[in-house]
């Protein structure tokens, strides 16, 4: 008997009269949905939070505009007077009106590029002092008609008692001047003598308090108040309508939520059975409406969905069901049909874009496959009429277009042939530029490529011949000297027999030796970065953490020398593009200059600043020799600071960071300001992520 029963029940479930049945049910829940959420959105009906009238939304837009208009008259306009004397133009309108005068400027031939943006700054000023002065007039012109339009508004309210005053002009709409007075009424807010009293206290700890309330903090509290009260004429009707609508709002929700409920259990009901005649049934059971392509059905969805929104919310409200339910019918099955596709795995099979590039793909393939050339120019022949056919209403562009591409190779292949012919006659800088991606461009690249290839050899041989040059010319400047002193205290030693001098020689010696190695190393150091033979490897640097770590490295160095080093930089992270090992051998050079070179006891300053697309990092401090050589001398090698060359640097130092800096695709400069040293390092910029 139970067996049958659930025979009877399973049959039932799927019958067609049920699912048509479930289906109305579920329209009619979406509609009666959508049909609350319309209601709710005419009616300008919401549900608020708020326990009460003067902790709801409702009040916190009624005041807001009384509370705006008068903060904005005692705080900003004043008077007529006030505003045409021109105290009433912000600081802020005066930038906007110089900033749409000074764009004019910039886009006009009296800008001179050549000057500083100060400079040009002053000159607008000067040439556009009249028509600066007329715009801030217009600008007056139009703040004495809002002020007036302020005034106006604020006559019409009626219910809310209004006084405020800067301590010379007053807005009032009663005989009301005093807090005492106003305290008199069931609700008031009275601003002042740096104090505020809000009544009742509800309205304080309502969550849209500061809505109407914020420009309040704006005025001056030693000469501004404010007193606004509400009449129980006023507050009455919007207790009472608030208390209504909330009612509503609360019936809207509950039949909302009841429907939506309804909604998704007759949904979920279809989902199950739609396509299939019993629990059993294996296969997915399609209709008419079902062989309509999945992507044309959901750009119908989409488009109905649309329609009913621009034709319910914005014209025909009053004929709501006449739209809404045979458009939810169609949607419903629409979206049902899709459900029907997913269940049956054809959800991207069943679509025009899908077969449509099926058979284009097998039709390519076929070609292809067949790989015979007469066949491939047969259907290239076939097939150009067919598109000129079917095209045949654009025909002029599509003409056009061949010829455009016909016409743009033609070019490319030209712009090549000139290329090469340079670039035969040595021209190794010139690059063949080809748009696209086709077989001209590759050409091109590979031609650049090999004239890259060229260039860079040309370039390592020059540099070659350069470096062997400066050895020869510069290496025996400061070599000369060690040595000439290893050779005498050599000699020196052949003919002396007294154990204490022959220590003494050999100490020099050593020094000497090691003297004579640390200027070969610099030398070399040299000689590698300024030829670009060290390889580079870009990445993100925090240059400021890098800067912390370096001078905690040399704290001892520091120490000794008695410098005070001060690091200022900007506040959030900044990011340099360069190799990490190289930039920080550049800055260990510049730590070493100072340390040879500054003046002990003295404040070394290093600067970190974010300049747009670069960073710049300046290192300064106070010299202990007499500076009186140019900062182009002091960047040639084997040049020092110190004249008399008493001190132990190699004068490399300077042009093996500048050398390093370059390679990572970055500039150095020094200048000298009397005893001032500056080194500058601009580096390119990594974004913050």
């Amino acid at each position: 008997m139970y067996g049958e029963l659930g025979i009877k029940l399973k049959n039932i479930s799927h019958a067609r009269i049920t699912k048509m049945l479930v289906f109305l049910i579920a329209v009619v829940c979406l509609t009666c949905i959508a049909k609350a959420l319309i209601d709710l959105e005419y009616d300008r009906v919401y549900l608020d939070n708020a326990d009460n009238y003067f902790e709801s939304q409702a009040f916190a837009e009624e005041s807001y505009g009384i509370y705006t208009m008068l903060t904005a008259l005692i705080g900003t306009y004043k008077s007529e007077e006030y505003i045409l004397s021109g105290k009433a133009l912000t600081k802020e309108d005066s930038r906007v009106i110089e900033d749409e005068l000074y764009n004019d400027y910039y886009a006009s031939n009296e800008y001179n590029h050549d000057l500083k943006e100060a400079d040009n700054r002053r000159i607008f000023k000067e040439i556009y002092a009249d028509d600066i002065k007329q715009k801030k007039e217009k600008r007056a012109q139009m703040q004495v008609k809002e002020f007036y339009q302020l005034v106006n508004t604020l006559e019409k309210y009626e219910g809310i008692v209004y006084y405020a005053s800067d301590g010379e002009h007053v807005f009032s709409n009663s005989e009301l001047n005093q807090r005492e007075q106003f305290e008199a009424y069931d609700a008031y807010a009275l601003f002042g003598d740096y104090q505020q009293k809000v009544y009742p206290n509800r309205v304080v700890e309502s969550a849209y308090y500061d809505f109407f309330t914020y420009r309040v903090d704006a005025l001056n509290p030693q000469t501004d108040v404010m007193y606004v009260a509400y009449t129980d004429a006023f507050l009455q009707p919007k207790i009472q309508e608030w208390e209504a609508n909330q009612a509503k709002a609360q019936k809207f929700l509950n039949e909302s939520i009841a429907f939506l409920i309804g909604f998704i259990v007759s949904f979920i009901y279809l989902m199950i059975v739609i396509g299939k005649t019993s629990f059993t049934d294996k296969n997915i059971h399609f209709h008419v409406v079902d062989k309509l392509y999945n992507d044309l059905n959901i750009v119908i969805v989409g488009c109905l969905m649309s329609m009913w929104f621009v034709l319910n919310v914005e014209m025909f409200r009053d004929n709501y069901l006449l739209l809404t339910v045979p458009i939810f019918i169609i949607v419903l099955l629409l979206i049902l049909s899709l459900v029907k596709h997913i269940k049956n795995r054809t959800i991207f099979s069943h679509t025009l874009i899908y077969q449509m590039l099926k058979k284009i793909v097998l039709l390519v393939k076929h070609v292809f496959d067949s790989g015979s050339m007469g066949v491939k120019i047969v259907l290239f022949v076939i097939g150009y009429p067919i598109v000129v056919v079917a095209t045949f209403f654009m025909f002029p562009i599509t003409m056009g277009l061949v010829a455009w591409f016909a016409l743009k190779k033609v070019k490319s292949f030209n712009r090549i042939k000139e290329g090469v012919e340079l670039i035969k006659n040595g021209d190794l800088h010139h690059r063949i530029e080809v748009e696209g991606k086709g077989e001209f461009s590759r050409l091109a690249a590979n031609i650049n490529n090999i004239t890259d290839g060229l260039k860079k050899s040309v370039d390592s041989e020059i540099k070659s011949e350069r470096l062997k040059t400066e050895l020869i010319t510069n290496v025996s400047h400061d070599i000369r000297t060690p040595l000439t002193s290893i050779i005498t205290f050599v000699d020196l030693l052949k003919i002396e027999n007294d154990p204490e001098k022959i220590a003494e020689y050999i100490d020099v010696l050593d020094q000497k030796s090691k003297r004579l190695k640390h200027l070969t190393d610099d030398l070399f150091e040299a000689a590698k970065a300024s030829s670009g033979s060290i390889p580079v490897q870009v990445e993100r640097i925090d240059i400021v953490s890098l800067l912390t770590q370096g001078i905690g490295e040399m704290d001892e160095k520091i120490e000794a020398s008695a410098l005070d080093v001060k690091l200022a930089h900007p506040t959030e992270k900044v990011y340099v593009k360069a190799d990490g090992k190289l930039l920080w051998r550049s800055i260990e050079n510049l730590f070493s200059n100072i340390f040879k070179y500054a003046q002990p006891a003295s404040r070394v300053y290093i600067d970190v600043e974010d300049v747009g697309n670069e960073i710049h990092v300046t290192f300064k401090n106070i010299s202990a020799y007499e500076l009186n050589i140019s900062a182009d001398e002091l960047m040639e090698r084997f040049k020092r600071g110190d004249e008399s060359r008493s001190s132990q640097g190699s004068g490399l130092g300077l042009s093996i960071a500048e050398s390093l800096i370059h390679i990572q695709h970055g500039k150095f400069f020094i200048q000298v300001d009397g005893d001032l040293f500056k080194s500058m390092i601009y580096l390119p910029k990594f974004p913050n992520e």
